[in-house]
Parts: structure tokens; C-alpha cells; sequence
């Protein structure tokens, strides 16, 4: 069993920056982030491979979100910039086995963190 806690979010305007973090319990391999927003699915926003070898981005964050992962510490971030009103979203830090994009290919989840950008 893994447990994942999320930090690093909060209210930012258009245009703004947020680092999240999430923390693992344990040895980790595929993890992704993901976000829901009020009355919507949730979505992947980006994923890593153990290695870093293979990421995945959706199509809205290419270019301004990047995810990163420091194995040695348990790590897992998300680095999201020009922040946008659109990105605000609960966002989830989620680990598996497999790498993916589905919310099916993650067996443990987070919590969630509050992003909200303000226009």
C-alpha cells in the first residue's frame, strides 16, 4: 500500500505559477497527475514513466505544465506555469504499475489539491 499526499496548491492569478508536490510513502513506478473540475470528468494531466523515460501530456497543458520525479526522495511534481482560469481543478497525485493516461491505470490516489486562477 502506497500513500500519496499533495501539497503546493492555492489561488493564483492568469499568468501565475504553482509547483505541486506529492509525496509517497514508498517506491513508486508510473505516476501521474490528474484534475477534476466542478461537473467534470476527471482527466489526466500529465504522467512519468519510473524512469522518466516516457511522459504524457494533455493536449491543453503542453507547453506550460512539466512533470518531474525524484525517485530517491519519493517524489513527484508538477510544475504549472501560465496559469490559466481553465486549470482550476481539485488536482490528484495517483501511482501504478502501469503508465497511462486512464484513471484505470492508477491503484493509489491522493487526496487532491485545490488550484483555482483567478482572471
Amino acid at each position: 500500500q502506497v500513500q500519496l499526499v499533495e501539497s503546493g496548491g492555492g489561488l493564483v492569478q492568469a499568468g501565475g505559477s504553482l509547483r505541486l508536490s506529492c509525496a509517497a510513502s514508498g517506491r513508486t513506478f508510473s505516476t501521474g497527475w490528474f484534475r477534476q473540475a466542478p461537473g467534470k470528468e476527471r482527466e489526466c494531466v500529465a504522467a512519468i514513466t519510473w524512469s522518466g523515460g516516457s511522459t504524457y501530456y494533455a493536449e491543453s497543458v503542453k507547453g506550460r505544465f512539466t512533470i518531474s520525479r525524484d525517485n530517491a526522495k519519493n517524489m513527484l511534481y508538477l510544475q504549472m506555469n501560465s496559469l490559466q482560469p481553465e486549470d482550476t481543478a481539485v488536482y490528484y497525485c495517483a501511482a501504478g504499475h502501469h503508465y497511462g493516461s486512464s484513471s484505470r491505470e492508477y491503484d493509489y490516489w491522493g487526496q487532491g489539491t485545490q488550484v483555482t486562477v483567478s482572471s
